[in-house]
């Protein structure tokens, strides 16, 4: 699966990626394209201009807690820890483009 973000400044969208995700990119196919490979999943960003909507890109995470100081160290407007009784742990943010993101981790 390979999930297409347009941004408007690929160049520093790909620094600011590269620092949430801890690595660089696992594949540059093309000019304009940066992709990296989370699990099983590819994180396409693209030049373009970022769609807005309802839409929430959403990864799992082994240590929630961990994961909201590590990004609100990096400067990453991080919100609050939700809890959802019985199912899931979560937080929301947004890339430099409005992108809606959120890690989440299952509770047991």
């Amino acid at each position: 699966m390979t999930i297409g973000i347009p941004v408007r400044d690929l160049a520093s969208s790909r620094t600011w990626y590269e620092r949430l995700l801890g690595k660089e990119p696992d594949l540059e196919p093309v000019a304009g394209i940066v992709e990296y490979q989370v699990g099983g999943v590819w994180v396409q960003l693209m030049d373009g201009e970022p769609p807005g909507g309802s839409w929430t890109l959403r990864f799992g995470v082994a240590d929630l807690d961990s994961e909201h100081e590590r990004l609100r160290g990096l400067g990453i407007e991080a919100g609050d820890v939700q809890t959802v009784p019985g199912a899931i742990r979560y937080f929301d943010f947004a890339d430099p483009d409005g992108n809606r993101l959120s890690w989440y981790q299952e509770l047991d």
